[in-house]
């Protein structure tokens, strides 16, 4: 639509030597190619990203028909780099710049060309501001976020990452006087041009009549970055290089135009970047058996309540073993379907799990999707999941593109496009982390990238009881915002208390327009259901289970000597005999067990306590494991996977025709979650209720029937769960000291006192379940304990309100605010508050954690990653390891606690590590053969006042 006259009277035409792109290019490429492409690929985005429930949305917002809006907000995109016209920018370029500097027309105050601190973004900002008001964009009476025009110039300044802060009317009405970087008139004129030219060419001439909502603002924002990122690639540029000598004329600009247009639909189906569609509404035909009771009353009553009310958030509860994996998916598939959503993302706890279902969602996505199905895997060791690279290697899978033409805060990674840095929630399917959502909500660079990754999906979150107050908080954040999006939620858990469940529910009704609390009280198993457009909450809906089991409660009142040496003697009354006792039947009689430990060092040493109470056992082949955090990267995937193959979900007949060999597990609380582990005994350490119930549900999870379980652990569904309590000299639950702030105090006492309650009933799960985990929580539970029992609970629960309090309060006041307090202002989701970092903020305010890599130090003195010499330590070379390196090097890498990297330097890092982000916080060791070890199993090396050593119980100090 190209109407109107292309070049006011009275002003120069578009200069094509005012650069806008110049990196890896045979030229310069002129600002004025680099605003056209980036609104031919945003209307590109628009037309295959957004649903037509957003697209309608966001004219409404603005007051326009659909069509009107589609041309308006590609120019708006187009204009994202206008602040590049600019003699800061201009300057990087002295080849460029000096074709112009001696032009008399572009004149600028003396040293504006030195004003760094003054980013192109923010120039585009500070233009914006004013040329937007010039062309009839409503202004605001005093305040000017309350103006559209300043409104879309802070969008459009953010496309960097970080909105800019309100700017000030008299600011920007004598703009040059208070920032000199934006040069004299000339440069002025030359703005006001490009501007005019790209709104001619786009017919972007209607005017919004008001202002986008902070949702509505966050999905335009991401779709300009995302077109920017797209038109900014290398091989594109040159593809629509201009010759030499281009003149910018109108003729020519429309020729551009023309080109670009032609080139955009390609750019976003080559970068995988489209909807995935929900076609599939079978449950039979998304999964290969039918569905079980809680699948079933979903099937049957979840699609006629959407049908009728519209898509929202779903609460399912059940036990773990109970299918609420497909469930979810099922729900999706309703959810999405109804929404017009445009793919999913599947959030857990922690990597492992993300590992896990990465492989689910991706057989999901083939049975029950249509459309887009590209599929990315989301966390921080992501690229060294072997299932992820696998796919990555794989025929047909993401497309690989070339570089991005641009400066350094511009350029992402080179690659496949989805996969590149940020980009992952911008696919269509996605399995991840939770803290790759959470991140949304905190004031990081393009956060509101992340929001709109999320705003036109399925989100599901696993395991949505498994987060302390912080993490809580964040989430209750997210769902604020996702409700106002409007998008489907599905809420996982296996233990929730009625107060949790509230609090999410509502969050998500405060998000989208419900301001009144409910009071929901989870079914168990159940459902529950909230629609976005009513608010209105379902009644509960209970359903049976296929897998009623009562657990075989034992507690073992216990003397806690876990730290003993394994070959000291073992006292009556002591956690060490207690362990013996217990799974005595396995070392005699077969079968599998699980032991749960409450911290590493813990699990390491009842690893060699039972070696050394069972040494047979131990002998054999997988006998008896360890698995927790503190091993390098491809040791504790070679174990999960070891553990899932020996005590995982039976594959066939065979494998229920005998039972399994004798083996045991000792682990830490990373069993606990999404793992897919089936035991015969369950023992463990004190926990709070919530946690063991979830340590429970590995105990005779899959159905073996009697003839693949030991007659030590028949009847099936009576699962055994040994609790190790520690007490005092007079019988009174304590703390051991080496669990520091582990867990709650108050919270174990009373865990152990419901337990005992139940040592003669057992629990009936599901039926207790629900009862049991708020009763943990109820404020009458100190009524039924004596005067001084009750005082001291009382102490032990202020304290820990008191410490809760604090945590969500913390993560209340860094988190950005909710979509209704951003009123107009951007600037309100990259705000900090003052000593609160990027850095302090993505390692969880300061978790005290560390990374380190353990080098091996050969009788030459070569350093290898190995200890068998095998792979020498790798060095750079110009541009640092190849990917293929690094990742080898990634897999040796493993997690420590803060506390022991601190006073020493480690070995020095080799040449070129520095160029790879992912190393810089790697700390290397040098290890050594540890002084009387005759296996040469053990090494060890002195780091400050500690000695830190690896062996196949993982990485300990002393």
């Amino acid at each position: 639509m190209m109407k109107r006259e292309s070049v006011p009277p009275g002003h120069p035409p578009v200069d094509a030597r005012l650069w806008g792109k110049e990196r890896g290019l045979p030229r310069p490429y002129p600002v004025i190619c680099h605003l056209l492409d980036t609104a031919g690929v945003f209307g590109a985005l628009w037309d295959a990203l957004l649903s037509d429930q957003v697209r309608e949305r966001i004219a409404r917002a603005l007051g326009m028909r659909v069509a009107d809006a589609r041309r308006v907000l590609a120019f708006w995109a187009g204009l994202h780099d206008l602040g590049k016209v600019t003699p800061p920018f201009q300057v990087q370029v002295p080849e460029a710049f000096a074709a112009v500097r001696s032009d008399p027309v572009y004149a600028f105050a003396p040293g504006a060309e030195r004003e760094r601190v003054f980013r192109h973004e923010v120039a585009t900002h500070w233009a914006l501001a004013l040329l937007l008001g010039e062309a009839g964009y409503p202004g605001g009476d005093r305040a000017m976020r309350s103006a559209v025009s300043h409104q879309v110039a802070q969008l459009l300044g953010g496309h960097h990452g970080c909105f800019g802060v309100v700017l000030q009317a008299k600011h920007v009405a004598h703009a040059s006087a208070y920032q000199p970087g934006l040069g004299g008139n000339g440069w002025a004129d030359q703005r006001r041009v490009h501007f005019g030219e790209l709104q001619r060419v786009t017919g972007a001439w209607a005017v919004p009549e008001r202002g986008l909502p902070a949702e509505l603002a966050v999905i335009v924002s991401g779709l300009v970055v995302v077109a920017d990122w797209l038109a900014s690639q290398t091989e594109v540029i040159i593809s629509l290089l201009p010759p030499e000598g281009w003149q910018a004329t109108p003729q020519a600009i429309d020729a551009h135009w023309e080109r670009t247009q032609k080139a955009a639909p390609g750019l976003v189906a080559g970068a995988q970047l489209g909807r995935a569609r929900f076609d599939v509404e079978g449950f039979e035909d998304m999964f290969p058996f039918a569905p079980n009771a809680l699948q079933g009353d979903l099937v049957a009553h979840l699609s006629p309540l959407v049908r009728a009310k519209g898509p929202g958030l779903l609460l399912v509860t059940a036990p773990t073993g109970d299918g609420k994996t497909e469930a979810a998916l099922y729900a999706a598939s309703v959810l999405g379907r109804a929404a017009g959503a445009r793919g999913l993302f599947f959030a857990l706890p922690t990597m492992a799990t993300a590992d896990a279902m990465y492989p689910r969602v991706g057989a999901f996505a083939e049975n029950a999707l249509a459309g887009e199905r590209a599929l990315t895997l989301l966390h921080s060791m992501a690229w060294l999941s072997p299932a992820y690279t696998a796919a990555e290697r794989s025929v047909g899978t993401l497309p690989t593109v070339g570089d991005v033409s641009a400066d350094p805060s511009t350029a992402t990674e080179a690659g496949s496009w989805l996969r590149g840095s940020r980009r992952g929630l911008l696919a269509p399917l996605s399995a991840g982390t939770v803290d790759q959502a959470l991140s949304a909500v905190l004031p990081l660079t393009h956060n509101a990238l992340r929001l709109f990754g999320l705003s036109d999906k399925v989100f599901v979150v696993d395991e949505a009881h498994a987060y302390g107050p912080w993490m809580h908080q964040l989430l209750s954040r997210l769902l604020e915002w996702l409700g106002a999006f409007g998008a489907p939620v599905v809420l996982l858990s296996a233990t929730l208390s009625g107060r949790t469940a509230s609090s999410l529910v509502d969050a998500y009704r405060r998000g989208a327009g419900f301001l009144e609390p409910s009071a929901v009280r989870p079914c168990y198993p159940g459902w529950v259901f909230t629609d976005a457009a009513t608010g209105e909450v379902c009644e509960p809906r209970e359903v049976g289970s296929g897998r009623r089991r009562t657990l075989d409660v034992q507690m073992r009142r216990v003397v806690w000597d876990a730290t003993a040496a394994a070959d000291g003697p073992v006292h009556a009354g002591g956690r060490r005999r207690a362990l013996r006792e217990a799974l005595e039947p396995v070392a005699t009689h077969g079968g599998t067990a699980l032991v749960c430990c409450t911290t590493v060092a813990e699990a390491q040493q009842t690893f060699r306590d039972l070696r050394a109470a069972f040494p047979e056992l131990a002998a054999q082949e997988g006998g008896l494991r360890l698995l927790h955090s503190r091993y390098p990267a491809n040791a504790r995937q070679r174990i999960t996977a070891e553990c899932e193959t020996a005590c995982g979900k039976p594959r066939s007949t065979q494998d229920i025709a005998r039972p399994r060999p004798a083996s045991i597990l000792v682990a830490t609380q990373v069993v606990e979650q999404s793992l897919d582990f089936d035991f015969d005994l369950i023992v463990t350490d004190l926990a709070p209720l919530a946690q063991l119930l979830q340590r429970a549900g590995r105990g005779r999870r899959h159905a073996r029937g009697a003839s693949g379980r030991p007659t030590w652990a028949l009847p099936e569904d009576a699962p055994r769960l040994v609790v190790l309590e520690p007490v005092d000299d007079n019988g009174a639950t304590i703390v051991p000291r080496t669990w520091g702030s582990v867990y709650d105090a108050g919270l174990l006492r009373r865990t152990a006192h419901l337990l005992r309650e139940r040592t003669k009933t057992g629990i009936a799960v599901p039926e207790d379940v629900q009862d049991l985990v708020d009763a943990v929580y109820a404020q009458d539970f100190v009524d039924q304990l004596d005067v001084a029992a009750a005082r001291e609970l009382r102490r032990m629960d202020a304290e820990r309100q008191a410490d809760e309090a604090a945590e969500a309060h913390m993560a209340d006041m860094v988190a950005i605010c909710a979509p209704a307090d951003v009123a107009g202002n951007l600037y309100q989701l990259s705000r900090r508050e003052a000593g609160v970092t990027e850095e302090l903020l993505t390692t969880r305010l300061g978790a005290d954690s560390g990374r380190v890599l353990c080098v091996y130090e050969q009788p030459d003195g070569a350093l290898t990653l190995d200890e068998t010499g095998t792979f020498p330590l790798p060095v750079g070379g110009q541009r640092g390891l190849t990917r293929e390196v690094l990742t080898q090097v990634m897999a040796y890498v493993a997690p420590v606690p803060g506390r022991w990297l601190r006073g020493a330097e480690g070995q020095p890092a080799p040449a070129g590590w520095d160029k790879h982000p992912v190393l810089r916080d790697v700390l290397l060791l040098r290890m050594q053969p540890a002084d009387g070890d005759a296996s040469g199993s053990v090494w060890n090396c002195r780091h400050g006042t500690r000695t830190i050593r690896i062996s196949n119980a993982g990485l300990e100090t002393g």
